[in-house]
């Protein structure tokens, strides 16, 4: 017998052993597992979502910020709650590919993002960075996209640790107002 949604107990029909562990079940993250939203080829007309957001309204395409040169969204499949992306408008793989006002805008936005979600969320502390290619970890390696991850004392709960589960308090959409509204101006 297995924990489901509601209080009774779900039958799986003897599938799996029963063990003293609760279950708690996303299906939502299915999507991100088989790959929904992932660019079908290297270039920029191969379906990559971070070169359709930019022509979304700001809440359909959970867009934080805009500039010049990049643009800050929410990730999809957060980390933590408040987890922001740092993406340029330009499609390319690497950071050596970025021109000169390119790298400063993601710098720029990169230091914008950490002031939004310390004053929208009052994170502790953060992890920023790039996974470049596929062999680093990075989900869509066509297009760069800088991670900034917020992360509070004590975040480092059993969840993540052990139940390999992440516990997100807010909706994005919810989420993302609360970051534009705290984005700081020029």
């Amino acid at each position: 017998m297995l924990q489901g949604m509601t209080s009774e107990p779900v039958q799986q029909n003897g599938v799996g052993t029963q063990d003293a562990f609760q279950r708690l079940w996303t299906p939502h993250r299915m999507a991100y597992i088989q790959g929904e939203n992932k660019p079908t080829g290297p270039e920029a007309g191969d379906g990559c979502p971070f070169c359709g957001i930019p022509e979304m309204a700001d809440e359909d395409g959970l867009v934080v910020a805009r500039g010049r040169h990049v643009y800050a969204v929410l990730n999809l499949y957060p980390y933590n709650g408040g987890h922001t992306l740092v993406v340029p408008y330009r499609h390319v793989a690497d950071y050596t590919d970025l021109d000169g006002a390119e790298t400063a805008e993601v710098a720029d936005f990169t230091k914008r993002a950490m002031v939004a979600l310390r004053k929208a969320s009052g994170a502790h502390g953060f992890n920023i960075g790039l996974n470049q290619g596929v062999a680093a970890g990075a989900g869509i390696a066509a297009h760069l996209h800088q991670h900034i991850v917020p992360r509070w004392g004590g975040d480092a709960n059993f969840m993540p640790v052990v139940g390999h589960t992440r516990v997100l308090p807010q909706l994005l959409a919810d989420t993302r107002q609360m970051l534009a509204d705290a984005w700081p101006s020029d």
